[in-house]
């Protein structure tokens, strides 16, 4: 196969190109009805009372922490085994992230080790729906009820998703959803928080827009802001993107049972396991390799040499707690988290995407059981 088979592949239709070439043809290109109805559709989608788009899932973490008051000398109990923004956010309030390692399983935030990490500076959870498997919500709600703690869910990788029932990112106070290109849907770049709280909401619409009054048309600030605004050109493109929502999940599930039946055939590799009561919403497909046969350096030969016969992979995750300027500013060090630590040394994204053919997942699958 001469084709490059990438990470991961948008897929933007007729459709999409038209929803965005309608906004060109007007005079909003910012805060028009777009975002309107994009936020409306997103509420109900999710089933929540507000919605507010923003430019990011990271811009959208961040004002859900400003809006639940977390502040400097205040700690957040969260996963190290994350893409780093889910992190970051809490420290541009100069809080601490406290983490808590994951389930060897489902690769989320333990449940069962969160307890044992409050302390009276703790404020909030934040847990991590790591590649669209929402995590064990009933647990981590009746820990936050007990110490009245805030949940906020970085939903990013999960819309969709679902956790005996309920839609991931509805579960409390607040939760956020990313439409990166590699997402599920994509608007290019930008985010969603939904909520059920006013108060949420309302700040978080303020402060996306450097710290306007939403009830005034002048320029008048009540709070210190920022510019996390999202335009009418990507939420044109999110409106359109969502109404395929359920075709597109149902496109993923199906390259990840072909993956699957194939993979849990071949000695060594790990499929992805789907706890129960969990409805999987497909990010990534990530596969591990048996710890008894394989290390972080033959893992790392294999990518080698996947990627020279045009494979494109991916190690999701490396762990928050090892990266630099985490182990400069908190002293972190390896053995500190050692199933996150594991379990990164062994992860290896393989490409998937909405319309991956039969024959790439093939070709993926034959180039790793020569390799394994």
């Amino acid at each position: 196969m001469d084709k490059k088979i990438p990470l991961s592949r948008p897929e933007i239709t007729k459709k999409d190109r038209k929803a965005v070439e309608n906004v060109l043809k007007t005079t909003s290109l910012s805060f028009g009805p777009k975002i309107k109805e994009f936020e409306k559709k997103m509420a109900s989608y999710t089933k929540t009372k507000y919605a507010i788009a923003v430019n990011s899932g990271t811009s959208g973490l961040h004002l859900v922490i400003k809006s639940l008051g977390i502040k400097e000398k205040d700690e957040v109990i969260t996963s190290s085994f994350s893409f780093i923004a889910s992190s970051n956010c809490i420290l541009f309030e100069k809080a601490k992230p406290v983490f808590v390692d994951i389930d060897e399983k489902t690769l989320c935030i333990n449940a069962d080790k969160i307890e044992e990490k409050i302390t009276k500076k703790t404020k909030a959870i934040l847990v991590v729906h790591v590649f669209g498997q929402t995590c064990k919500m009933d647990k981590i709600m009746k820990i936050a009820r007990k110490h009245n703690l805030y949940v906020i869910e970085d939903a990013c990788e999960a819309i969709g998703g679902m956790y005996k029932g309920k839609k991931s990112g509805t579960f409390k106070d607040a939760g956020v959803f990313a439409f990166y290109p590699n997402k599920q849907i994509t608007t290019g770049e930008g985010g969603m928080i939904v909520t059920n709280n006013q108060k949420i909401a309302k700040l978080c619409k303020s402060m996306r827009n450097q710290g306007k009054d939403e009830k005034k048309e002048q320029l008048s600030y009540l709070r210190m802001g920022y510019n996390y605004r999202m335009s009418e050109l990507n939420a044109a493109l999110g409106v359109s993107q969502l109404e395929r929502i359920n075709e597109i999940l149902k496109k993923r599930e199906k390259a990840a049972n072909l993956y699957n039946r194939i993979l849990r055939k071949i000695e060594g590799i790990e499929i992805p396991y789907v706890a129960d009561n969990v409805k999987m919403s497909w990010f990534v497909y990530a596969i591990r390799l048996n710890s008894n046969k394989f290390n972080k350096k033959d893992r790392d030969k294999i990518m080698k040499k996947l990627d020279k016969k045009g494979i494109v992979s991916k190690n999701y995750f490396p762990p928050i707690h090892l990266e630099p300027f985490y182990v400069d500013m908190f002293g972190y060090k390896r053995g500190d988290f050692p199933v996150t630590e594991k379990v990164s040394d062994l992860i290896i994204a393989l490409p998937f995407y909405n319309n991956i053919t039969r024959e790439e997942i093939k070709y993926v699958c034959d180039n790793l059981k020569k390799n394994c």
